[in-house]
Formats: structure tokens, sequence, C-alpha cells
């Protein structure tokens, strides 16, 4: 089957639709973690809010999460104290620990599968890069180790292990904390007006607006068309097959991932930019098929990851001039701690607290990065394609996935059924004709 077992055994609350014209100080607009976990921190603060989603909450990419809880991001502290020293580097880890914190509280109580795990990035022949993520992480005063013996199925060079991190079953604890909450499903923010948000069932006045929409949906403000791509990934859950005893990614682009879940092994890779060729599914059945062969595929799902240009993620205020208005987006492969990150950061901001860890994420932090060029090219000549189906969000050339029998954009990520229909935003509506293949 082509779903998450997290969408296959769990039951989300429903919620009902607006039904006319509103006000509230907070409105959130987009149902999936970031925006449930807003919702619910602000309820607690006592803040007036409300959260409206297109659809169903949690029905887009939170459902395709692998639900690892971690501070471990790749190898991301050696690159960040490169790029930008070791007060903000620690000022990331920081944060991330507060949210793995909170979250370890919150799980006290729900029911969620929730389970301690250590945390690997392996390299398969790269020791100096966990080298020196081990110096990173020691020189801003975190403990994390070596590890030699990795019960996987391939040499590696080793790792670097951090203790006691997470994982766990995320629509069973975002059904939890979606009950009682301030919710309206069905409900598709359309246009803004000022502090108004028009829906396709009436108007909201908010005093502050924080979209959580996974891709951001205003185009006129802080240039996210140039500042993020979208990465799509493959998981296949395999029944007989070993317990790894943790959480395992390659810390190189193309590797696998690995984890454990209800008695199956997740295993994920063959990830490509979303709208060009990438390994999918083939490479996952072909890895398999080698190093697991008495495996029986139970699953299958695939993922798709917002990526910023220098892989931290855009938490704060959407663009310098547009005060009130807040954005949460850019998780690349971890948006469950950052939803939690994302929310507690949010949560303060619109009530006029101060957080030094907001510099760390201030969409407003410099595009000078590599990635910048590559974003920049790919929109480029894709915009100058000819006589093929166009995406409605900025008019890019889209690209046939025979794999998963979808229409997808190489530029920012939107993809669209055979038949038109949308899939996967920044776009926010159908293909006005059906496409040709």
């Amino acid at each position: 089957m082509i779903n998450s077992i997290w969408a296959d055994t769990a039951a989300l609350p429903p919620f009902e639709s607006l039904d006319g014209d509103c006000k509230t100080d907070v409105l959130i607009i987009g149902g999936g973690m970031a925006g449930l976990l807003c919702t619910y921190l602000l309820k607690q603060a006592g803040v007036d809010c409300l959260l409206i989603e297109a659809d169903r909450i949690c029905c887009g990419v939170t459902r395709n999460t692998t639900a690892k809880l971690t501070v471990q991001h790749g190898l991301i502290y050696d690159k960040m104290l490169r790029r930008f020293g070791s007060e903000k580097t620690r000022m990331y880890l920081e944060a991330n620990e507060a949210a793995l914190a909170q979250y370890r509280r919150l799980c006290q109580t729900i029911d969620c599968d929730f389970e301690e795990k250590d945390s690997f990035v392996y390299s398969i022949d790269q020791p100096k890069k966990l080298e020196q993520e081990l110096e990173a992480l020691h020189r801003i005063g975190f403990r994390a180790e070596y590890a030699d013996q990795l019960p996987l199925p391939f040499d590696t060079a080793g790792a670097v292990r951090v203790h006691g991190q997470a994982q766990f079953h995320p629509l069973k604890f975002a059904a939890e904390i979606a009950r009682g909450l301030p919710i309206r499903e069905q409900t598709t923010a359309r246009a803004f007006d000022g502090h108004t948000v028009v829906t396709n069932r009436g108007g909201i006045a908010a005093s502050n607006i924080i979209v959580t929409t996974h891709f951001p949906m205003l185009n006129k403000h802080g240039a996210y068309f140039l500042k993020l791509y979208q990465h799509r990934s493959y998981v296949l859950g395999l029944e007989r097959a070993p317990d790894v005893h943790g959480m395992y990614v390659d810390e190189a682009k193309g590797g696998m991932s690995f984890r454990n879940a209800d008695g199956l092994l997740l295993l994920g890779g063959g990830g490509h930019r979303t709208g060009k060729p990438g390994g999918g599914w083939a490479e996952l059945e072909r890895f398999v098929q080698k190093h697991y062969p008495d495996a029986q595929e139970h699953c299958r799902w695939v993922a798709q990851d917002c990526m910023s240009l220098d892989d931290i993620p855009y938490i704060g205020q959407y663009s310098r001039t547009t005060p009130g208005l807040y954005v949460a987006t850019g998780f690349h492969k971890w948006g469950m701690t950052s939803s939690m990150t994302a929310a507690m950061l949010l949560c303060d901001m619109v009530q006029g607290k101060q957080s030094d860890h907001a510099r760390v994420f201030s969409p407003s932090r410099t595009m000078l990065r590599p990635q910048l060029v590559s974003n920049a090219l790919e929109a480029t000549a894709n915009l100058l394609t000819l006589s093929k189906p166009r995406c409605p969000h900025m008019g890019c050339a889209l690209k046939w996935n025979a794999q998963e029998h979808s229409w997808d954009c190489p530029c920012h990520g939107s993809r669209f059924a055979e038949d038109g229909t949308l899939l996967d935003n920044p776009a926010t509506g159908n293909l006005k004709t059906q496409a040709k293949k």
C-alpha cells in the first residue's frame, strides 16, 4: 500500500469548517505538526487563536515523516561553526534540545509510542567528516561519541552517536494534542488583505498571522521562491527485517536511513530534487534484494521536504516589511523536531517575548549561499522551457514523474496528479487543463 504506517494506525479527530467572518488574535494557516503545535502552545498560554487547514489536519507532509526526534541533523554542527561561529551554533543546539525536552514532557501523558533511542549519523567513506563533527560538538559543549560497530548490512567508516534522542508515532501524538483546539478544516486561505485573510468560507481578521503551510504561500514577500527548493525521499516498511536499535542516517545526500517502528524496519532513501530524476523506490528495492533478501514489503510512501539555502529553517517574521506576519518553513528532513522549535519560538514572538535563539532562524538572514545560484538557474531553465504544461505557482515547466504518475515542478516542488489535481504546494490550485504526457 502507498500509505505510511502512521496514517494506517491512527484516527485523527474531525473538525468543522469555518462558518462566516470572524476575528482572532493569532491566525495559524496550515494544519501540519508545526501548525498544531503553534495552536496548542498558544492555547496553553491563554492566547486567542484559530488554525485553518485547507483539507484535514496532518493530511500532507506530517503523515509521511519517519518521525525522528533529535538534535542531530546530519553533520550540521561542523558546517554551522564554519559559517556562523560558536555562539549561533550553540543556540541552534539549545533550541533543538528545548524542543526535544518539550516533546519528552508532553509524551509522558500521551500514548504515541514514544521511545528513547540513540541517533547515529554514519559515513560510508568519510571518516574525516565524522571527526570534524565530533570536534565541533565538543567545542560547543555537547557530548557525542564515535561508533564503529553498526548493525547495518554494509561496511561504514563509523558514525557520530548521540545518546538519549527519541522516535514516536506522529499521528497518535497529533490526534491527542488536537483535541479541543480551535481548528477549522476544509477552510482554504485564498488571499491576504492587510491583516484579514480571505478564505473560501469567510474572512478572518487577525492581529498576528502564522504561515505553516510547508512551502510559504505568499510570493510577494520574503523571496521564498528563491530561498527554498523541495526534495523527495522514499520509504519502505519491511517485515522480517532486523531491529537496528537506533535511528541511522547517512551523511551523504544519496544515502539510506534506518529506524524500526511497530515491528517493521523503515528504510528510507532514493531521494532527489522534486521534478528531477532519482533512484526512488527502485533503488530501495534493489537494496532490499541485496541486503535483506528474506524481508517482505508491508507498505511504502514518499516524503517531501523543504530545503533552505543554508540547512537552517526559516522561523520568524515573514520578511522585514511584514510586521505581524510570521512563517515556519525549510525544515529539511527534520520536520518533527523543527516543528516544536518553530512553535516555541513563534508562540513567544506573537506575545512580544524575546528569544536569543530567534536570531539563528531569522528568515531575513543572508541569502548569499551557493544553493541560491542553483535554485535561480533551475528556475530560469524551466521558465525558458517550451511546450510543457506549466505550474500555476510561477509558470515553471512541469516534468512527468513516471514512477509516481504525477506532474512535478523542478523549481519549487508543486505536484499534480495525472488529471491535474493539486497534490503538493506551493501552488494553491489545480491545473486548468489536463496535461498530456
